[in-house]
């Protein structure tokens, strides 16, 4: 009997063996058909004609264990982080970032793209792609652009789902965001309102005849140079000096957040209940998307750097001018309890039955744009050294790009092989001078009919972008996602401008209409752009004071001549590089409307000068935002928001009206 045992035992010590070294071969996925109809349906009527794969099947296709996934109903999971253990020896994947050219409003299909290319590689070209990308906002769901899963016959189903909640990362989000900002308010309540012995009593009060600190509050003794674990031996000073904070409620830089567009939240003023004393005071809200939480979890590499970035989070200034953090606020182990299952990334798929994780979902404009490192180092492994991963960055190569190589990668250590840069005719029509793209309303004909000078008129938008890409020492290959109203002599204009000005390659795709098969072209060229070795560089040293790195993306990346900063920023730069945040990178808040900070402004203006009105830390998140013009981090509703088209059919049950 005992031989047995260890026979079976050894059985299935070797077949886990064998297990991770089949993972770097082809997946045996189960490929889900496509029935194709013209014209093209709505998009949510393609997802709904779909039946998704059971996540668990998907799961084992692609080499994920049982043990190792933990499913929300049948057609989404949460992905856990021991991959990255098991799998810690296996070489990654290629790693292609695709971006856009400067959109219209309407957007021009980025992530769209990314799930075309990622249904042509996985089951035309019979490779291993993963897509990743990021999570939807409920503010653009239910604001002016509707749902985010792509389009067409390139989607991530269930769409519903994937739009809505998914498994509720940002609730945990905003929740703990707000948790910050709560102990933050009563903390400033309570100094206020106490004596010192009172308050150093009741934060480290005497339990059952005893008496100790908790391990955050040693952590703010060490910070304070008090090398003492005995509360009754501190003196009164020490005492002191651990227990008021001293917030200056004039310098509280923490605000709540809420994943809604609420213009009415831009400023508010909190502390009106007689209750609190008069401790009233102006705050704010973000959008959840715009947080620094977000950015964290966005950027985070393991769960101790989670928690380490969270604690570091600066909340306030004291009345010395000294940071007041999320550590300092005893929150930390709070938010970790809050985030513990958002960490892990969220495992999908597209029409066609290929494996997506979502991840994470920082705006582009106010933030860093983009989908989780976690999500891309879990899908660089199980992909294996012959499979590509599909990442977005936000918006245009300007915005989106440049913060994905010069702070994702930076952080993630991964670089890029390739970049795929998304470009309409519609959108370079509208860099050529063509008539404005107003979301809702009738395209003009310009848009609809051929007209070779406005598409090259348009083309310096396209090849400011490509030499974007060129610049980092990438190889950029242009994908023109195609339009029923496109012309052939307006494609192949767009095509042989893109290679003569620096592309790698250029193809048309027509994933949109004809799904992966639509993309194969694509794929080619960017397989073959991958097997091109590249002498990957940043844009900037992290070394160099903070008014040279911020020129050098302005001048490089956007054109602009001079960087102009009232005299509130150039202190507010000079105070952060001298209590030691100066070697952090720059994560610019601009307009994704202009390369410049105009969003009227089209094309590929040169000379210009960029103004810097604002400027932000997040330690934690570990950048610094400059914020050119008027970007506000909360979104409103327009007059007319998607929400007048969203409902739940009471007959059937179904969501109505997204896309």
């Amino acid at each position: 009997m005992m031989f047995v045992t260890i026979l079976t035992r050894n059985g299935v010590y070797n077949t886990q063996k064998i297990g991770n070294r089949l993972l770097g071969t082809k997946w045996n996925l189960t490929k889900l058909p496509l029935n194709l109809k013209r014209p093209v349906p709505r998009d949510i009527d393609i997802a709904r004609s779909q039946q998704p794969k059971n996540i668990l099947q998907l799961a084992e296709e692609i080499g994920i264990k049982s043990d190792e996934i933990s499913p929300y109903g049948t057609t989404k999971a949460k992905v856990s982080l021991s991959i990255l253990d098991r799998l810690q020896n296996e070489k990654n994947g290629k790693y292609v970032v695709v971006v856009g050219i400067t959109p219209t409003p309407l957007g021009e299909g980025k992530s769209t793209t990314l799930l075309g290319l990622a249904q042509a590689l996985n089951i035309h070209k019979g490779v291993n792609a993963f897509a990743t990308l990021r999570q939807p906002s409920q503010g653009p769901t239910f604001g002016i652009k509707g749902g985010a899963a792509g389009g067409g016959y390139a989607q991530v189903i269930p769409m519903e789902e994937f739009n809505l909640h998914l498994t509720g990362d940002f609730h945990a989000l905003t929740a703990a965001n707000n948790l910050v900002a709560a102990q933050l308010d009563a903390r400033i309540f309570h100094e206020a309102t106490q004596g010192d012995e009172v308050l150093f009593n009741r934060l480290v009060p005497t339990i059952k005849g005893t008496r100790k600190f908790t391990e955050i509050q040693l952590r703010r003794l060490r910070r304070l140079a008090i090398n003492k674990t005995d509360p009754n031996q501190l003196t009164r000073d020490e005492k002191v000096r651990f227990a008021r904070l001293d917030i200056d409620p004039k310098r509280v830089i923490w605000t709540r957040v809420i994943d809604t567009n609420d213009r009415y939240l831009r400023k508010i003023t909190v502390g009106q209940s007689a209750t609190e004393k008069g401790l009233i005071r102006e705050t704010s809200f973000k959008i959840t998307v715009a947080s620094e939480l977000m950015a964290i979890l966005a950027l985070t590499k393991d769960i101790k750097d989670f928690k380490q970035r969270m604690g570091s989070m600066i909340v306030a200034f004291d009345k010395k001018g000294e940071p007041v953090t999320a550590d300092d606020l005893g929150v930390t182990g709070a938010l970790m309890v809050l985030l513990k299952d958002a960490i892990h990334p969220n495992l999908m798929q597209t029409l066609e039955g290929s494996p997506v994780l979502v991840h994470a979902g920082p705006f582009a404009n106010i933030a860093h744009g983009c989908s989780s490192i976690l999500a891309d180092k879990v899908a660089l492994k199980l992909v294996g050294e012959k499979g590509y991963v599909l990442t977005e960055g936000g918006f245009g190569s300007d915005i989106g790009m440049e913060k994905l190589l010069n702070i994702k990668c930076r952080t993630s250590g991964d670089i890029p092989d390739c970049v795929v840069l998304v470009t309409t005719i519609r959108a370079l029509k509208m860099h050529g001078g063509g008539p404005p793209v107003p979301p809702g309303a009738p395209l003009k004909p310009e848009y609809l009919k051929e007209n070779l000078d406005l598409v090259r008129n348009g083309l310096p938008n396209l090849i400011k972008h490509i030499s974007n890409g060129n610049k980092f020492s990438l190889p950029v290959v242009v994908c023109i996602n195609s339009f029923e109203t496109d012309t052939e002599a307006e494609l192949k204009l767009v095509q042989e401008e893109a290679v003569r000005n620096g592309a790698f390659g250029a193809a048309v795709s027509s994933h949109w209409a004809d799904g992966g098969a639509g993309a194969v072209k694509l794929a080619e060229a960017v397989m073959s752009a991958c097997d091109r070795p590249n002498q990957f560089k940043f844009l900037y040293d992290l070394d160099k004071p903070f008014d040279e790195k911020i020129q050098t993306i302005s001048r490089e990346m956007y054109g602009a001549k001079n960087v102009v900063y009232t005299s509130e920023v150039a202190s507010k730069l000079k105070m952060y590089e001298e209590k030691g945040y100066g070697n952090l990178p720059i994560c610019m808040a601009k307009t994704a409307g202009s390369l410049t900070g105009d969003p009227t402004i089209k094309g590929a203006p040169t000379g210009f000068d960029l103004k810097i009105n604002d400027v932000s830390l997040s330690a934690g998140a570990g950048f610094v935002i400059p914020i050119v013009g008027e970007i506000s981090t909360m979104p409103g509703l327009s007059t007319r928001p998607a929400i007048y088209d969203i409902d739940v059919n009471s007959d059937t049950g179904e969501i109505e009206g997204l896309f």
